[in-house]
């Protein structure tokens, strides 16, 4: 006993700061073990975490690799079974490693050929698997083509090839002889732009193109079969859409065929805009909300109907019934709809909760949640990846778990109120809706398209009841009378709720400050912001509001992140500089144009600064242009006559259209056409303080950081090569 004041002495500081951190654990530990009901709810988490660790490398993952770290996973949980938590950190290696092995799975079960080398003329016979229309012409995927010239094993599995103008007697199923210009699925236009190139491989789309002329419709070839179950659904859902546009000519008729059957192509872009930045481009992609008032029509329609007659409502089951009918219903519109991943959600959470009126239960929300979300990505994993699952899922995660905290007391105050104060309240949850949606979305929409509706709110108030109360019921009317000829009954009032609705986005967007852009926000940020609004909603406990941390920093990021000083477009047509102002300007505004609306758009500009000699960072001649900043000399050539004089004197020299002699005495880096083949778009970060410090220190300069969309990709599936003779698109050249 004598030696434990002296003990205690010498180990105070420690002991204090000991049970600090002992009191830190045990209240961590407490608050995780108290929500260990909800520890099922971060299955799709993890599975997640596979996947995004699968599409996040550079080289393609043997499969055996995935399949052998599962089983590894699962001996690890058979080791560890009787120690609780080794066992449940072994649970959460499990699943990560199945999202990663089924990523690996899924990509090798789509793996198809990709056309290797552009052809400008060639003859193709395929069978139309959908056609979709757009404001110009139409989309076509051609599926089980032949290319003349062309092997078999090396022939595509499909194509999507462009019309324009439309031709109107084509429909899904026929097969047909066209003449088209195809090329590879085109790379990203910038480094960590939207890879589309991705997304068609998984969609099993080898090449792209666009038709020269009219397709003309052939018999079967004899090998092939006359038709198909899915061609012909296409041709319903095609003929659906036709009778819509026919039936409300203009923007009327496609946003009807959006909300029926989710084709949204024919939309002017006029309109598009309008709704995008009025905060209603949700009403346009079928999703939840479409699906869940079909769901509401239908159950309620139905369980009304059958209690108006009195024996069958006494005697037998009704609401099952009517949820049964209703699951039914929703299925049709969930092929009518093509099947996307917010219905695909909101079809299997729906499936649930008429399980749980089917046995007498009520529906887990959040666990709904989950187990939909397992099962999309165990099936589509590449899904994770795309703004439609993850605004999705975001929203609907958000609005559960504020349903869960605020919900249920609402319900029951809303029992006793009044009729008018119930209308209010309806008023109230719709724009509590709209907020907790859009800020769950927000970082999306950030990332994905460098947007935010400022009075989304506004709008939402006047749009999503007129769409709730009247377009949808009318619009399932038409559905339903189509086949009699009577579409036009419903029709007709269902576009005037349209144009109401179209009139309330072009008024909301024309407000001052209606769109803000916003520069791109990088993946990492969006991972926070993935990860804090998780913590967010999944736990119960108040240790969940340590989620809005990684969130704030997150929305910080695009605000402070890096923005390349000079952007190359993969085929040299087109350059961007960093201008005095801060402000991209472009070499040209008549090529490549897609590519300059993506920098643009990434760079949170809505127009680009002038390229002109007004700005004392650029100097221009008929040779090529000099471009100065952060003590950095780049010299731009046109056609390479100056590339031997560039070359003693820049920095950096890029030629974007011939090849540059090798070594470039004083250049730090060079890029010529090989390596924008090779390499793809290009994005250059120039930092003159830091080429300072390197040349005092090791006689080396790094002031130029050099990303391509080569590197970035790195070597997957999708990603084509360039070329045996391919290098490094950036050398640095000592």
């Amino acid at each position: 006993m004598t030696d434990r004041p002296a003990l205690a002495g010498d180990a105070a500081p420690a002991a204090g700061g000991g049970r600090w951190t002992r009191a830190l654990r045990l209240a961590l530990a407490q608050a995780f073990l108290a929500e260990r009901e909800r520890w099922i709810l971060w299955v799709p988490v993890g599975l997640a975490i596979g996947i995004a660790i699968y599409f996040s490398l550079t080289i393609e993952p043997p499969l055996r690799l995935a399949l052998g770290l599962v089983g590894a996973a699962l001996g690890l949980l058979y080791l560890v079974r009787k120690r609780p938590a080794a066992a449940l950190v072994a649970t959460g290696g499990l699943v990560i490693a199945l999202g990663f092995a089924a990523a690996g799975l899924r990509a090798t079960m789509v793996a198809a050929p990709v056309l290797e080398r552009p052809i400008a003329r060639a003859t193709v016979i395929g069978r139309i698997a959908s056609i979709a229309a757009r404001a110009d012409g139409q989309r076509l995927v051609i599926e089980r083509p032949r290319i003349a010239g062309l092997e078999p094993r090396a022939t595509p599995k499909r194509l999507r090839i462009n019309l324009r103008p439309a031709v109107p007697a084509l429909v899904p199923g026929d097969w047909v002889r066209l003449h088209a210009g195809l090329e590879p699925p085109p790379r990203p236009v910038a480094p960590g732009a939207f890879d589309f190139a991705r997304a068609a491989y998984f969609a099993g789309i080898g090449a792209v193109g666009f038709a020269r002329g009219a397709p003309r419709v052939i018999a079967p070839p004899a090998d092939e079969e006359a038709s198909a179950f899915r061609a012909a659904f296409a041709a319903f859902r095609h003929a659906i859409g036709a009778r819509l546009r026919a039936g409300l000519p203009g923007d009327g008729g496609a946003i009807a065929a959006a909300l029926l059957i989710g084709d949204r192509g024919a939309i002017s872009q006029e309109t598009l805009d309008a709704m995008r930045n009025a905060g209603l481009a949700h009403l346009l992609a079928i999703s939840g909300l479409h699906l869940g008032l079909v769901a509401g029509i239908l159950f309620l329609g139905l369980r009304g109907a059958l209690a108006l007659v009195e024996p069958l409502a006494l005697r037998y089951p009704i609401k099952k019934w009517a949820a049964l009918a209703a699951l039914c219903g929703t299925l049709l519109y969930l092929f009518l709809s093509g099947a996307t991943i917010p219905t695909q959600r909101a079809f299997l959470m729906s499936g649930l909760f008429v399980l749980a009126v089917l046995c007498d239960r009520t529906g887990a929300g959040m666990r709904a949640v989950a187990w939909t979300a397992t099962i999309v990505l165990l099936i589509e994993p590449e899904s994770l990846l795309g703004p439609s699952f993850q605004m999705s899922f975001a929203a609907v995660t958000a609005l559960v778990a504020t349903y869960e905290s605020l919900g249920r007391d609402l319900h029951a105050r809303a029992a006793r109120d009044r009729p008018l104060v119930r209308l209010g309240g309806y008023f109230v949850g719709i724009a509590l809706v709209t907020l907790v949606a859009g800020l769950a979305t927000a970082p999306f929409a950030i990332y994905h398209f460098n947007r935010v509706a400022s009075f989304g709110l506004a709008a939402n108030l006047i749009a999503v009841p007129l769409t709730a109360l009247w377009i949808m019921p009318l619009g399932l009317a038409a559905l339903v009378l189509m086949p009699f000829g009577g579409e036009s009954l419903a029709l007709v009032p269902m576009g005037w709720g349209i144009d109401e609705v179209i009139a309330v986005a072009r008024a909301v967007s024309a407000w001052p400050g209606a769109l803000r852009l916003v520069p791109a926000m990088p993946t990492t940020a969006l991972a926070f912001a993935a990860g804090g609004g998780l913590w967010l909603c999944l736990w119960r406990g108040r240790w969940r509001w340590a989620g809005v941390l990684p969130i704030a920093l997150a929305l910080t990021a695009p605000a402070i992140a890096p923005r390349p000083d000079i952007l190359i477009d993969e085929r040299g047509k087109l350059f961007a500089v960093r201008a005095a102002g801060g402000d991209l300007a472009l070499s040209t505004h008549a090529a490549a144009r897609f590519a300059a609306g993506i920098w643009l758009r990434r760079d949170g500009a809505g127009e680009a600064a002038p390229w002109s000699d007004d700005d004392a960072r650029l100097r221009c001649d008929r040779l090529g242009c000099i471009y100065r900043a952060k003590g950095v000399v780049v010299a731009l050539d046109r056609d390479g006559r100056a590339a031997a004089e560039d070359c003693r004197t820049a920095d950096l020299v890029i030629s974007a259209t011939t090849r540059l002699p090798r070594p470039c005495p004083a250049a730090l880096a060079a890029i010529d056409s090989r390596d924008l083949r090779c390499s793809g778009a290009q994005a250059i970060y120039l930092d003159a303080g830091r080429a300072g410090l390197w040349r005092q220190a090791w006689g080396d300069a790094r002031a130029i950081r050099i990303e391509t969309v080569a590197e970035g990709r790195g070597r997957r599936p999708w990603a084509r090569p360039g070329g045996r003779d391919c290098a490094r698109a950036a050398r640095a050249l000592r």
